[in-house]
Parts: structure tokens; C-alpha cells; sequence
């Protein structure tokens, strides 16, 4: 059985199971991985990086979307 944790994101308190890689986290919290940048425990993290990422307790994620416009 799977282990809840929890983390924060964007200032908030969320739970998400352990060892979540990023990309899925992202989705369940419904962002468009494709649209944002992400800190994770105060460091700009590579996208390069996100598939190998796995969410662990108290984790701190700061999540920026991208606009567009003109």
C-alpha cells in the first residue's frame, strides 16, 4: 500500500502519494506540464530532471505557469 505525504505547493498543504514523479503530480493537480516552470525546494528544476523527480515528504514546490499574450 501506498503512503501519503504531504507537501507544500504554492504556499499550500497538499497530499499526494510517495514517490510521485513530478510530471504525474503535476497532472493530478492539474497543470499542463508542458505550460509551467518549477522550484522544488528552492532551486529552479530542469525540466530535464522532472522524469527522475520523485515527490518525497515535506517537499516544497513553487509551480509558474506560462502566459501568453501580447
Amino acid at each position: 500500500m501506498s503512503k501519503q505525504i504531504t507537501l507544500q505547493v504554492n504556499g499550500e498543504p497538499r497530499t499526494c502519494t510517495e514517490q510521485t514523479p513530478l510530471p504525474d503530480l503535476l497532472q493530478q493537480l492539474g497543470f499542463n506540464p508542458r505550460l509551467v516552470a518549477v522550484e522544488y525546494n528552492g532551486e529552479i528544476l530542469h525540466r530535464q530532471h522532472w522524469e527522475t523527480t520523485k515527490i518525497k515528504a515535506n517537499d516544497n514546490l513553487e509551480i509558474v505557469t506560462i502566459v501568453g499574450g501580447g
